[in-house]
């Protein structure tokens, strides 16, 4: 899945407005008439559109440079100049606009059809027509257009899904994603098979669902950008709910659910306020006696339950604990 794309740095630049126009009228009959210099038009806005097709920004990526119309200059007989043409940017649901220099964001496009002016053209010029006054009845001047806004901004894709999977890498959650929805995620025994996100939707009873999202394996460390992590932790902050895994066979479940917390924390402490689940994966190879024994070992303050992906065990109970997490805050 090389042609998805969460990163993109574009140098926009909205319109110049057009200059003010310095004329007087003159025809036939009129030699020295007032002054009737029109207005210029208003430069382009940069616009940023949400398109619920859309699911990555590769369409973007080899764009580096987008630039809106000037508007025109104003010109005799009270005309106004035309208004530069707006540039209408779309972008996936979820995507955050920063200025690259700063890190400040500047838009945030979270809905289908929702738009948002990123950069504002510059406004047109006064003609000298609009300085005529009781005191100045012909002047000679006409004001400029307002400069357009330039600058370097950085685009970036954060999935919306309703149910985010937290684990290491060959936690299960490919396989967890494929066999919960009709998402076909690459699924294979080496680290980082997911590269990038996978979004699948998850049926529930009487025609409900929800949207879970397998996002590539956290290693400890990825706060700090080791392997994919600020990939990774950037797409986990937009889930309602955060669903740890880690498989039945870890030497201490406790002590690795402890590192993804704090992997978690040290990138966005607001994501431990989510709520969280864990999940026991690959529990096909425990047999009961074996989990009685883990039970006792298991984190406290987070529910826990066994699944197996393979046998289907688990997986119903799952859907209900999911479905009362995500509908708790409306009701």
């Amino acid at each position: 899945m090389e042609n998805f794309v969460d990163y993109v740095k574009i140098l926009f630049r909205s319109g110049h407005g057009g200059g003010g126009s310095v004329h007087f009228h003159r025809d036939k009959l009129t030699s020295k008439g007032g002054p009737d210099g029109g207005n210029g038009g208003r430069g382009g806005n940069i616009v940023l559109k949400g398109n619920a097709q859309l699911w990555t920004l590769l369409h973007l990526k080899y764009r580096k440079h987008i630039y809106a119309d000037d508007g025109v200059n104003g010109s005799a007989t009270l005309s106004s100049g035309a208004s530069g043409k707006d540039i209408i940017v779309e972008v996936p649901l979820g995507t955050v606009a920063r200025d690259a220099e700063t890190g400040e964001q500047l838009a945030e496009v979270i809905s289908d059809g929702q738009e948002v002016v990123l950069y504002a053209g510059g406004r047109g010029g006064m003609g000298n027509a609009h300085f005529k006054s009781a005191t100045q009845q012909s002047p000679r001047f006409a004001q400029p257009g307002e400069e357009g806004i330039e600058a370097w901004t950085i685009l970036e894709l954060k999935i919306l899904a309703d149910v985010g999977l937290v684990g290491f890498p060959n936690a299960g959650k490919s396989t967890l994603l494929s066999v919960l929805s009709a998402a076909k995620p690459e699924i294979a025994d080496y680290p980082f098979t997911t590269l990038t996100p996978q979004l699948g939707i998850v049926s529930h009873y009487n025609n409900r669902s929800f949207i879970m999202a397998d996002i590539p394996g956290i290693i400890e460390g990825a706060h700090l950008g080791k392997g994919i992590g600020h990939r990774f932790l950037r797409h986990i902050e937009r889930n309602s709910v955060l669903l740890f895994m880690i498989p039945g066979d870890t030497a201490d479940i406790k002590k690795e659910y402890k590192i993804l917390k704090n992997e978690l924390k040290q990138f966005n402490p607001d994501l431990l306020d989510k709520e969280h689940i864990l999940a026991i994966t690959k529990s096909d190879m425990l047999d009961d006696e074996l989990k009685k024994m883990l039970k006792p070992t298991l984190p406290r303050k987070v529910e826990c339950l066994f699944i197996s992906s393979h046998t289907k065990e688990g997986l119903d109970k799952l859907k209900d604990l999911l479905w009362s997490k995500l509908i708790a805050p409306v009701e």
